[in-house]
């Protein structure tokens, strides 16, 4: 059968054309596609990350640990930031295109009368890449959710639920309980469940002992405890004392570190990384768009954060680097957020916004942003580009070299930021 495409992007075009509903929540369709490609049971140990926020940190960290180990890795996470080969990494390298259109033709020869959606097809082409490779270990980011998302066809032997917040509602419900409770299905019975967070609400708990999911939690299984050079975690029988801190900007990145080590700590005894490797893993890692920063004349940060929960983060993180001149914030938002509330988080480190949307269907317009942004902050300026590249060459034109800009409210904001920078 001849491929339908040779070429990526005429893939990707025809995927967001495929499915009538962008997300479609539900395992039924992209399950038996995958059991036609024989890619269930997976035949590597498969690590599943959910959260509201921290799971590309999380991924990063255990693609950097396992590597510095010598584990053959397959990593998955989602949305891109620039090209969608950085979904998929193999053995820490992202997947050529050449692999991906395999992947897609191979998807597409047993897909007959199925439906799937863009996010769906990307799934499954990186479980047939990893199949292909022989991978050692999976490690899996949860799209949207957790139960319902098509990562959760794979059985985790670990999984891991980073943090729990209020994000995508019209999806997930208002319910803090109802939302963890999502996230946590991707944790099987007789396998445990890492609650990187303190305190996971206790309806999620004890559904989760209900079906004999073994949950280990922060500040009780596991711990971390900072000092001013560096830092100790206990946890799995270990006692690990002198750890560097991570690479990732950050305090919230030693939580989830600590997590990520009890992860580790509970895998296959083969597959158990040494302490050389977690010093060099937690030193090397990187991850694009968070809490990260480029130099251009002035300091410029990076970072998606679009929930509040994310926020807050990175405002305590900033609020923990004052600069000696101005912080600016160049915000760009999609319509569908709790726009007031990302506001209302970043009002006390502005002390200038600069209102842009980014080109894509959903974002608020930049008008819109600058009156709400007029109304919630006093005696603050703010200006208006309808473009994010012509609110980056305004930022330019006035920051100095002791000021700082601040990019955030969205992926796609700081992907064409990042663009212009590289």
């Amino acid at each position: 059968m001849k491929a339908r495409y040779t070429q990526l992007d005429d893939w990707l075009r025809w995927l967001e054309t495929l499915h009538p509903r962008k997300i479609d929540l539900g395992l039924e369709r992209v399950a038996e596609v995958a059991r036609r490609l024989d890619l269930l049971p997976a035949t590597s140990t498969v690590i599943t990350v959910a959260g509201t926020n921290g799971k590309g940190s999380s991924v990063a960290l255990l693609e950097a640990i396992l590597q510095a180990d010598g584990s053959k890795t397959g990593c998955y996470t989602s949305p891109h930031i620039h090209y969608f080969n950085e979904r998929i990494h193999i053995d820490g390298q992202e997947v050529d295109d050449t692999r991906i259109v395999r992947a897609f033709a191979a998807i597409d020869s047993v897909l007959g009368e199925t439906t799937l959606s863009y996010f769906e097809f990307g799934t499954l082409a990186a479980l047939w890449l990893f199949k292909e490779a022989a991978v050692d270990v999976t490690v899996l980011e949860v799209g949207l959710g957790g139960r319902l998302d098509a990562v959760n066809i794979v059985d985790a032997d670990v999984a891991l639920l980073t943090s729990i917040g209020l994000d995508h509602t019209d999806w997930l419900g208002e319910s803090l309980d109802g939302i963890a409770l999502e996230k946590a299905a991707i944790a099987r019975p007789g396998h445990p469940l890492v609650c990187g967070e303190p305190g996971p609400p206790a309806l999620m708990l004890e559904t989760s002992r209900n079906r004999g999911v073994v949950c280990k939690l922060a500040g009780e299984d596991f711990g971390f405890q900072v000092h001013k050079q560096d830092w100790e975690w206990w946890g799995g029988g270990r006692h690990e004392r002198h750890l560097p801190f991570p690479a990732l900007l950050g305090n919230h990145q030693i939580q989830n570190a600590a997590a990520v080590l009890e992860v580790l700590s509970l895998l296959p005894a083969q597959q158990l990384p040494g302490r050389r490797a977690i010093d060099e893993g937690l030193q090397s890692v990187k991850l694009a768009g968070r809490h990260e920063r480029f130099d251009v004349g002035f300091e410029v940060v990076l970072d998606v954060s679009h929930n509040p929960h994310g926020m807050k983060k990175l405002v305590a993180t900033l609020q923990e680097r004052p600069v000696q001149g101005r912080t600016v914030v160049l915000f760009g938002v999609m319509a569908d957020k709790d726009v007031e509330g990302l506001i209302k988080l970043l009002q006390p480190l502005a002390d200038a916004w600069i209102a842009v949307a980014p080109a894509v269907g959903r974002a608020l317009a930049a008008s819109d942003l600058h009156q709400l942004l007029l109304q919630k902050s006093n005696d603050i300026e703010v200006f208006e580009w309808p473009s994010v590249a012509q609110g980056l060459a305004f930022a330019r034109s006035v920051l100095t070299s002791i000021d700082r800009l601040v990019v955030t409210g969205s992926f796609y904001t700081v992907a064409e930021v990042r663009e212009l920078l590289i």
